[in-house]
């Protein structure tokens, strides 16, 4: 094959090793991802008590496993964020842990086809001073009949995951010469079942667009 012009990382991550989470070990994550949230700047915002955690498959990168998770709260925002750690010779070990909170959910947007949440855990440096935002995107299809979900960078499969308990995880390059992740959702027999960008343009697309808007795409939670 002649060399490509889309130099780029892809399936930097290892593939989930475990089953998700559960019994001591969920346990374990579910106390440094509460205490991620506790540390949350809701900016005066009552986020109430989280509830039950829901764990997404695991992913290793760069000698560290990230596991995701999400949590509703009884004020009805969406907790979301993941727990982090490296391998020791003792077992895990230096974790790490990051949450935020949301109002939009699922419940309140029934056209969404993917409920996705993401945060950026490095970079990675490509050519001519160009580089990557290394995302973690967890979620879960709103749709059924899907088996498998890629993320796509300019039309290049970049990442891959097989749905686990109608959880998923991805870690893939975004942002990169201005090309922007889109997560997409597959069936067993390789039809395209939904698309979605991580980036909303909050514009109606219908609208004249103001030469005065901040054109950037806004990135969703």
């Amino acid at each position: 094959m002649p060399p490509t012009d889309r130099f780029v990382i892809s399936f930097a991550a290892e593939p989930p090793q475990e089953a998700l989470a559960q019994g001591r070990w969920a346990q374990t994550l579910g106390e440094h991802f509460l205490l991620a949230c506790r540390q949350i700047d809701a900016d005066g915002e009552d986020l109430g008590e989280a509830g039950e955690i829901a764990w997404f498959p695991d992913r290793t990168f760069a000698g560290r496993t990230y596991v995701p998770a999400v949590a509703r709260t009884t004020t009805g925002y969406e907790l979301f964020g993941f727990v982090a750690f490296s391998e020791g010779g003792g077992g895990p070990a230096d974790f790490e842990s990051r949450a935020d909170f949301t109002s939009e959910t699922a419940e309140s947007n029934p056209d969404w086809k993917l409920d996705l949440s993401d945060d950026v855990i490095g970079a990675w440096r490509g050519e001519a001073g160009e580089t990557a935002e290394m995302t973690l995107v967890w979620g879960v299809p709103m749709i059924s009949g899907g088996e498998t979900v890629t993320a796509e960078l300019s039309g290049a499969v970049v990442d891959q995951c097989t749905l686990m308990d109608e959880r998923f995880t991805l870690l893939a390059p975004d942002n990169y010469r201005s090309d922007f992740l889109e997560i997409k959702l597959w069936a067993a027999a390789g039809d395209e079942l939904a698309a979605e960008s991580l980036y909303v343009d909050e514009e109606d697309p219908d609208d004249e667009a103001d030469p005065d808007d901040d054109e950037d795409p806004d990135h969703p939670g």
